[in-house]
């Protein structure tokens, strides 16, 4: 693609929530042109009926990618597609921007991440998180905190209807650990950014609507290099509680660091994808005492003024894909990211089916 010259057509294969959200920034912004809209169901048909019609519809990937012949495709299907889509994709001399998980697999994930350098594409992983103004402050604040870090992160979600059907199918391939997990894995490393040692999971089969030997809680505890230690908790299903759901809380020497989420952390909003990302304001406490023993500073608040919705955030992704490829970016070390915590959430998934503690090397 030339610079300037035409816009950046995209292929959408996965219709769904993410996919209608990439595709609705594709279809607002600037330097970006939808060539075809692709789903196995009738999600594609909902989408293009929202975005006002008249996008190709395609039900087969493979005939969709030799009939348009896109510049990049962006891939919101389930996890268990994402390897062979992606590669494809790439084959056919696409660039790819592709929601997390990177692939059902760490081998997967590495095999994409090697094509996107054996075909000099663009990679881009949807790590959401990384465009929100404000998860950057909280990251930038708790690395004022010293060392160790105790990181305290949750997201349940009590579902029902077709979120519930979302994340059945989800977990015919990831527990909610891997699939969510990688998100606050990911902000876990890049607050330490020490290296991970070893991790101990925990889970639950909660519901007999899952394949047997899946679980739909479960929680993880990771040990870093530097002595400090995170958890991350998260569950899926109509029985999930909403009492403490949204906990996002880090802990220094020198203090603490918490999001405060009054509106997303709410009762009723644990299945609110737009909460999930919400921080609002973030809460400064200073550990210092005074001769009395009495804390020598106040509490501090940090009041959000620039707190993108989820679809703005998608925006910002998709800003960020368009720029990555026009301005030739290199993105190998967010992808070697993206593998890391992938690779740290399955050998979490390892300790909740073995229930021994898994060593990282």
């Amino acid at each position: 693609m030339s610079v300037g010259l035409k816009n950046l057509r995209v292929l959408v294969v996965g219709c769904g929530n993410m996919g209608a959200s990439h595709a609705t920034a594709y279809h607002t912004l600037p330097g970006f042109e939808i060539c075809g809209l692709v789903s196995t169901g009738n999600s594609k048909v909902v989408l293009n009926e929202a975005l006002g019609g008249g996008y190709p519809l395609f039900s087969d990937y493979d005939q969709a990618l030799e009939q348009t012949k896109p510049d990049a495709v962006c891939i919101s299907t389930y996890p268990d597609t994402h390897e062979a889509f992606a590669i494809k994709a790439m084959a056919a001399g696409a660039h790819v921007f592709i929601e997390k998980p990177l692939a059902d697999s760490v081998a997967g994930a590495e095999r994409v991440a090697e094509a996107a350098k054996r075909y000099n594409k663009k990679l881009l992983v949807g790590y959401i998180l990384r465009y929100h103004p404000s998860w950057e402050k909280f990251i930038e604040l708790s690395s004022e905190m010293g060392k160790p870090l105790v990181m305290r992160m949750n997201l349940n979600q009590q579902s029902q209807g077709a979120k519930w059907t979302v994340h059945r199918n989800l977990m015919k391939s990831l527990s909610p650990i891997v699939d969510c997990g990688v998100h606050y894995i990911d902000v876990m490393c890049q607050m330490t950014r020490s290296k991970p040692l070893q991790v101990s999971a925990i889970g639950a089969r909660l519901t007999e609507e899952i394949p047997a030997g899946n679980y739909n809680y479960g929680q993880l505890q990771i040990r870093f290099e530097d002595g400090s230690v995170g958890w991350y908790e998260a569950g899926w299903g109509p029985m999930m509680s909403e009492t403490a759901f949204f906990v996002k809380d880090v802990i220094g020497p020198k203090g603490s660091v918490s999001i405060v989420a009054k509106q997303a952390g709410a009762s009723g909003n644990s299945d609110n994808i737009d909460a999930h990302t919400k921080t609002e304001s973030i809460k400064v406490h200073y550990a210092a005492l005074d001769a009395a023993d009495k804390f020598a500073k106040a509490d501090s608040w940090v009041d959000l003024t620039d707190e993108p919705g989820h679809q703005e955030l998608c925006n910002r992704e998709q800003r960020y894909f368009l720029k990555a490829i026009l301005e030739d970016i290199d993105l190998d070390e967010p992808t070697a990211d993206a593998i890391n915590s992938l690779k740290i959430a399955f050998a979490c998934d390892e300790s909740v089916k073995t229930g021994q503690v898994v060593q990282l090397t």
